[in-house]
């Protein structure tokens, strides 16, 4: 979707990365403009995703990355036999809390990446299958990875609420902007 992303957002490599994380993040929370829970939670497609599901997997995963490069503990990490729930709300969960989790999740991520010395800093990535053995990432890579997952995401999203109402992308944006 196109939006402009100020290239040198604060004056830095940091500051425009974050600007385009920030820009994907806007994208998902465009794409619930206006719909109720049910709506939200509705899959309209084949694949079984649905708004507030990508929702809440972004904010999870977001926070995943950020504690993994923290090198603190997740205490919403997710198991095999709990994957399925990062991508649906399940109990008393809604779209404002949320909305409300990513919002403070995302403060975090912009005052971490703002404390370390350089965009060359390091930590090591989890053990699995599809990382190489003892490898680690800097944090360039870690902002980079969240463009990248967010946006893939948005994408979906992009599909998902056309598919509900037919409102598209560049309707929200309209929308969003007053």
């Amino acid at each position: 979707m196109v939006t402009h992303v100020p290239a040198e957002a604060h004056g830095d490599e940091r500051g425009a990365l974050l600007s385009f994380v920030e820009a994907q993040r806007g994208a998902i929370r465009r794409s619930l403009i206006g719909l109720t829970e049910e709506q939200a939670a509705s899959r309209p497609s084949a694949s079984g995703l649905s708004l507030s599901g990508l929702l809440k997997h972004v904010a999870e995963t977001e926070l995943n990355w950020l504690c993994l490069a923290q090198q603190c503990p997740n205490e919403k990490a997710r198991t095999e036999e709990t994957w399925a729930d990062s991508f649906r709300l399940v109990g008393d969960e809604n779209v404002p809390q949320m909305l409300e989790f990513w919002a403070k999740v995302a403060a975090e991520t912009e005052e971490f990446v703002h404390s370390v010395d350089s965009m060359n800093d390091t930590f090591p990535l989890p053990e699995a299958p599809w990382f190489p053995k003892d490898e680690k990432c800097s944090m360039r890579w870690l902002l980079v990875h969240l463009v990248e997952e967010i946006a893939r995401h948005a994408g979906h999203a992009d599909i998902i609420r056309e598919s509900l109402d037919g409102r598209t992308a560049f309707e929200l944006i309209a929308h969003d902007a007053g």
